[in-house]
């Protein structure tokens, strides 16, 4: 049953200072609110919860895509839209703005936001597979101050996260370091467009000769958050790409997912996929 939409207030806080104000004094009441694209599902539901809704969408300080020669730094209300479009992003990140393709329709992507993706906490999202292989970093402000935590570190659980109650997600920062990388990525559904994952996979990987010298690996829906299959990495890392290293990088990232049978698919399923995709980027990278 849907929610009962005179049971909640909308306000739109003028400036960023407001905003922090208003979660600092009364934080158990507001629920910040940007492109809607997830919350709306939950109020759709009747499962939004009681807060009143606080809408940041129109705060520039959370806006805009900042280059620099070390870093790119996305504010938190930038769209998929922007994240697909901006040439820099597409030439240097391109599993991000793929990510950003899978993300719904035109329309979600022209309003979800990479801080909603982020702080919805969904070991689904599309995007965050890829800010962990681009090992990204994240600004998280309050009326006290700022303070950047590194992405790997910020889903703490199933929809929980290192975000206090007083903080919003401002920036996301991309170091660019990637040159020399091979990047892959990989999404599997239902079906090929607006469809929830069950297994997501971002990965790149360096290559000296035909050893791999560094590689990072990153998949989501195989367990409670978005994760870094640190074991399948040391697996492989320092090693040629043989039948035996694929084999030993397989049993490394068993030990890193824990897949559940839900509505959407089995663990049993969603074990081998990841593995079979795991497989399909190390050769990727000896080509």
């Amino acid at each position: 049953m849907r929610a009962f939409v005179p049971d909640y207030d909308l306000v739109t806080p003028r400036t960023l200072d407001e905003a922090l104000a208003m979660l600092g004094d009364d934080w158990d009441r507001w629920q910040p609110i940007a492109g809607g694209t997830d919350l709306m599902v939950l109020f759709e539901a009747n499962r939004l919860g009681p807060k009143n809704l606080m809408n940041i969408w129109g705060l520039r300080e959370l806006s805009g895509i900042e280059v620099t020669p070390s870093h790119v730094t996305l504010g938190a209300l930038t769209t998929y839209t922007q994240v697909r479009r901006h040439p820099l992003l597409h030439q240097e990140f391109p599993l991000l703005g793929l990510a950003a393709s899978w993300t719904g329709g035109l329309a979600t992507q022209n309003r979800g936001t990479l801080g909603g993706n982020i702080a919805n906490a969904s070991p689904a999202a599309d995007t965050p597979p890829a800010l962990l292989v681009y090992d990204a970093e994240l600004e998280l402000i309050s009326r006290s101050g700022s303070r950047w935590v590194r992405f790997e570190k910020f889903h703490l659980g199933y929809k929980m996260t290192a975000l206090r109650s007083d903080e919003l997600v401002a920036r996301i920062r991309l170091p660019r370091s990637m040159t020399g990388w091979k990047q892959y990525s990989r999404k599997v559904g239902t079906r090929k467009a607006q469809a929830i994952a069950k297994v997501c996979l971002a990965a790149a990987g360096r290559m000296n000769g035909n050893v791999v010298e560094e590689i990072r690996v990153a998949l989501g829906s195989v367990a409670p958050t978005v994760i870094r299959c640190r074991q399948a990495e040391k697996s492989i890392q320092g090693r040629a790409i043989t039948p035996m290293a694929l084999q030993d990088a397989a049993e490394g990232l068993g030990q890193d997912i824990s897949p559940i049978d839900d509505i959407r698919s089995t663990a049993r399923y969603r074990r081998q996929v990841a593995i079979n995709l795991l497989n399909e980027f190390l050769e990727s990278l000896r080509s």
